[in-house]
């Protein structure tokens, strides 16, 4: 059976030791209310008292409602500090000021949300010395379903070696209500907008491949194809000479 006091407590040390040695004064993350910001707000929460959770909606009805709610109700819970930060008018406005010098196609759009939250999430930890706190999970990077220098942007990630079952596991053990674990995985760019729907595979079985090496022929296409179209996501910029 999975010691999961064992691990909350790996994981804090962990933190602790990326703050102290790069003499921070703390912790800046993205509050979406979604599971995996909310278990990285917890374990920052647990290693360092001035954790900042920075909810950043942009433009998704979502993003005002059910994201925004559930990201002040887990806050208020565990006790982290909020801050709102509505990034809706600066995409409306990189939109028209880029759009003027190409056409902009629907995913450069798309991913203007997650890189308007880097630079947000970036400005707040360079401006009160705080570290960036990633939240991708191991399925999501396995895929490369994150937006490169958006979302995947971090100076740590204290989840990153676990898959969203394990991660739903983590938050049962933490108290979490359970809405937040059985609600659609959802990014929240737009409306309407869910992560196994974007790629056609659900995350049960993309873990199914992860934890166990099980899958059927139509998934592992998936599987193959998603991990080797993203590969650059996973790697620092290619430089001449090596």
């Amino acid at each position: 059976m999975r010691d999961y006091e064992l691990e909350i407590k790996q994981r804090i040390e962990f933190i602790q030791d990326i703050i102290e040695s790069a003499g921070a004064r703390g912790i800046v993350y993205g509050n979406s209310g979604g599971k995996d910001s909310v278990l990285t707000g917890i374990l920052c929460k647990m290693a360092c008292d001035n954790t900042v959770g920075l909810i950043m909606p942009c433009g998704s009805k979502q993003n005002y409602g059910t994201d925004m709610a559930h990201a002040k109700l887990i806050a208020e819970q565990f006790n982290i500090a909020v801050r709102v930060i509505d990034l809706s008018e600066a995409k409306n406005e990189m939109i028209k000021t880029i759009g003027e010098k190409t056409q902009l196609s629907d995913s450069s759009i798309t991913n203007l949300a997650p890189r308007l939250r880097m630079i947000s999430l970036y400005a707040v930890a360079a401006s009160e010395n705080l570290l960036v706190a990633g939240t991708g999970n191991r399925s999501e990077i396995y895929m490369g379903y994150f937006t490169k220098w958006g979302d995947g942007a971090c100076d740590f990630n204290p989840i990153a070696d676990l898959t969203v079952s394990e991660i739903y596991d983590f938050l049962r053990f933490l108290g979490v209500p359970d809405f937040i674990i059985t609600k659609a995985p959802s990014a929240g760019l737009f409306d309407g907008q869910s992560d196994e729907s974007d790629m056609g595979i659900s995350y049960a079985s993309i873990d199914s491949f992860l934890l166990k090496n099980e899958t059927d022929e139509h998934d592992k296409a998936i599987l193959e194809k998603f991990h080797k179209t993203s590969k650059h996501k996973r790697k620092l910029p290619l430089k001449y000479g090596g």
